[in-house]
């Protein structure tokens, strides 16, 4: 099982779906599963809105991506079915809202849903014995609850000393800290990303949930080399030298233009500094760091497996 976290915004959803899609391509066969409710899949894929059951959205030669957005409201119902054969009795307590108490307000038992649907779909087997997936990739929740999210089984374990919940509760948490399980977590080369993801490593591994691959997202390919930051830098080049090289090549500026220039050619060079010592702190975290690059443009499938063929490549 592969949880892909991140900050809001360093882009954890194409990035899970990059990594399933990397996995089908060495024809496995994926679950890729949100527990957000934004329907994140199906935006990412281009299909319809994901109903409570598992779609194939890409086929890739020998492998292929399943997709599946659980709802606790579902998933309860389904437990209620599965565990205490309580079928038309879990429709009537939806109808009477015990349902909707349980999922929404009663602390955790949402997390507790969420996170055991995963499971089963993780232990499944087919008629043979054999895994029916060969492997789940969860787009999990944000990493300022990843820890507590990924956990929360740990501490139904604890309350219900025995009996079925203890058991289910405990088969999930022996998953998520085995070797079968990897929490990956996506940043950016910012300030806030990469310091959430360090509070998120150490929170993951304090819980001992086992620690996957950083993913730097987004990542600009350096546009100067070192000689040309040194001139830049140290006013070796002058906003007079900019406009007589760009003279050369048929540019014609006036001095104004190359003073802009030369002055946002200074401020990458700054973010540049900046996200190097970013990458540096990513680097003392303990665990394999993998780049992607930036994409300008909308997300397709052959962008996605370009993205996902590396990140496959540098799973631990």
């Amino acid at each position: 099982m592969h949880v892909v976290t991140g900050k809001g915004g360093t882009g954890k959803s194409t990035v899970a779906a990059a990594l399933a899609v990397g996995l089908a391509a060495q024809g496995c066969k994926v679950l890729l599963c949100e527990v957000e409710g934004r329907q994140g899949i199906a935006q990412i894929f281009d299909v319809a809105p994901l109903p409570y059951e598992e779609r194939q959205v890409a086929a890739l030669d020998d492998g292929a991506v399943y997709a599946l957005a659980i709802d606790a409201e579902e998933a309860l119902l389904e437990y209620l079915a599965m565990f205490y054969r309580l079928g038309r009795a879990g429709k009537a307590l939806d109808r009477f809202g015990v349902i909707d108490f349980a999922t929404t307000i009663a602390p955790g038992v949402r997390d507790v849903l969420l996170t055991g649907k995963v499971y089963e779909a993780v232990r499944r087997r087919d008629d043979d014995g054999d895994p029916v997936y060969d492997a789940v990739v969860l787009d999990a929740p944000p990493t300022g609850r990843i820890a507590r999210f990924l956990n929360v089984n740990a501490e139904v374990a604890g309350l219900a000393k025995v009996g079925p919940i203890h058991r289910q509760a405990d088969s999930i948490m022996t998953l998520m800290r085995s070797r079968r399980t990897r929490v990956h977590l996506v940043t950016l080369l910012e300030e806030m990303p990469v310091q959430e993801t360090l509070d998120a490593v150490d929170e993951l591994t304090a819980a001992e949930l086992r620690i996957g691959t950083l993913i730097v997202n987004q990542v600009h390919p350096a546009v100067f080399d070192d000689d040309e930051i040194e001139r830049i830098s140290n006013g070796g080049l002058t906003a007079a030298s900019v406009r007589r090289t760009l003279r050369s090549a048929g540019l014609d500026l006036d001095g104004g233009q190359a003073q802009a220039l030369l002055d946002e050619g200074r401020e990458r060079i700054e973010r540049m500094r900046l996200q190097a010592a970013q990458r540096a702190l990513l680097d003392d975290a303990g665990a394999p760091v993998v780049e992607l690059p930036a994409v300008s443009e909308g997300i397709d499938l052959a962008q996605l497996l370009s993205l996902g063929e590396t990140l496959a490549e540098a799973l631990p």
